[in-house]
C-alpha cells in the first residue's frame, strides 16, 4: 500500500499544499528535525575534539536523526492503520513534499523580475539559493532560480514520494531527516567537514534514484512543449550530469539546461568564496532571463503530473495484481 500512500500524498500536497494556518500553529516536520539537528550540532559537534572524534559524533547524530523520525513514521502509520485510516497518512506524508511552495518560490523570483528589476530578483532569489545574490546580474539570478527549481523538484518532491513508495511514511521521514541534516551540516567547511560527513555521504547515496528519475521525467516533460527540445535534454544528461561536483544534482540540472537551450551551473560565489563547478548544457546560451524561468516551471509542472501518473499508475498495478 505505499504506492497508493504516495499516490495520495501527491494529489493532497499538489491540491492543498501546507496550509499557512498549520504552520503558524504547530510549525513543520523540517522544522522540527531542524531543532534536533542544531540541538546535536551544538552539543556534539564541539572544536575543541579532534577531528576522528568529530566525525564519529557525526556519525552518531545521524543515527539518532533515523531512528527518531523512522519511529515517528512508523508510529503514525501505524496508529492509523490501514482502510480509511491511509488518508488520514497520506495527509500527513503530504507535509514531506514540496510541490505546491517550490512551484511558488521560483515563480516568486520571475514576478519579482519583471516587477522590481534586478534588485528584486535578487531578494526574491536569495530565499530559495545559497550562493551570493548581491553578485548575480539578471541572467545569474534567473539561471539560479532554474538550478533550484530542477535540483529541488529532484530532493523535495521525487525523493521523498519514491521513498514513500518504497518503504512508508517511516522511509519518507527518515529521507527527510537525512535531506535536512545535509542541508544544515553536510558543508565542507572546518566547522562541518567532519560533523556532517556521514550525513553528506548518505544523501547522496538516498538521492541518486530520485536524481535519475527526475532527469527522465524532465526529458519525457520537455517532449510534450513545443518550445523544449527532449533530445537535447538527455543528449545533455548523458554529456554533463556526471561533471557536476554533485553526484546528484547534475542530472536534473543537465536535463532542464538542455530542455530549454541554457548553460546552467559553471562557478558561483558562496558566502564570497567562488565555488568551481562544470557547466550543464554545454555550450547552451548563458543570458536567461524571467521568461526562461516561466519555461523551466511549465516543464516542471509536466513533470510532476509526470510523477503522479507514474505513482499512480505503480499502485494500481499493486492493488490489480496484489
Amino acid at each position: 500500500m505505499s504506492a497508493l500512500l504516495a499516490f495520495l500524498a501527491l494529489l493532497i500536497e499538489r491540491a492543498v499544499g501546507y496550509p499557512d494556518a498549520v504552520y503558524r500553529a504547530i510549525g513543520h516536520p523540517v522544522t522540527w528535525i531542524g531543532r534536533l539537528i542544531a540541538w546535536a550540532d551544538a552539543t556534539l559537534n564541539r572544536s575543541d575534539r579532534s577531528f576522528g572524534s568529530r566525525k564519529a559524533a557525526g556519525l552518531l547524530a545521524l543515527a539518532v536523526f533515523v531512528i527518531v523520525a523512522g519511529a515517528a513514521g512508523l508510529t503514525v502509520q501505524m496508529a492509523f492503520g490501514a482502510g480509511v485510516g491511509i488518508l488520514a497518512t497520506a495527509l500527513v506524508a503530504s507535509s514531506l513534499l514540496a510541490q505546491r511552495s517550490l512551484e511558488s518560490h521560483v515563480e516568486a523570483v520571475a514576478d519579482a523580475l519583471e516587477r522590481d528589476g534586478l534588485e528584486g530578483g535578487r531578494k526574491a532569489v536569495s530565499m530559495i539559493v545559497g550562493r551570493d545574490p548581491e553578485n548575480l546580474d539578471e541572467a545569474g539570478v534567473s539561471r539560479a532560480a532554474i538550478e533550484s527549481l530542477s535540483e529541488n523538484f529532484s530532493d523535495g518532491i521525487v525523493a521523498p514520494a519514491f521513498w514513500l513508495a518504497v518503504a512508508g511514511l517511516p522511509g519518507a521521514a527518515i529521507y527527510k531527516a537525512v535531506n535536512t541534516a545535509d542541508s544544515m551540516i553536510g558543508h565542507r567547511t572546518p566547522k562541518h567537514e567532519a560533523f556532517g560527513w556521514a550525513s553528506a555521504r548518505l544523501d547522496d547515496l538516498i538521492n541518486l534514484p530520485a536524481s535519475r528519475l527526475t532527469a527522465l521525467l524532465i526529458a519525457c516533460a520537455a517532449w510534450s512543449l513545443k518550445y523544449a527540445d527532449s533530445g537535447a535534454s538527455w543528449r545533455a544528461v548523458r554529456r554533463d550530469a556526471r561533471k557536476h561536483r554533485s553526484p546528484n544534482a547534475g542530472w536534473p540540472e543537465a536535463a532542464m539546461a538542455g530542455a530549454l537551450g541554457l548553460a546552467l551551473a559553471g562557478p558561483r560565489s558562496y558566502g564570497g568564496v567562488l565555488v568551481e563547478d562544470a557547466v550543464m548544457g554545454e555550450g547552451g546560451r548563458r543570458d536567461a532571463a524571467a521568461a526562461d524561468i516561466r519555461r523551466a516551471l511549465r516543464i516542471y509542472r509536466r513533470a510532476d503530473a509526470l510523477l503522479i501518473a507514474l505513482v499512480g499508475l505503480v499502485a494500481a498495478a499493486f492493488i490489480v495484481h496484489g
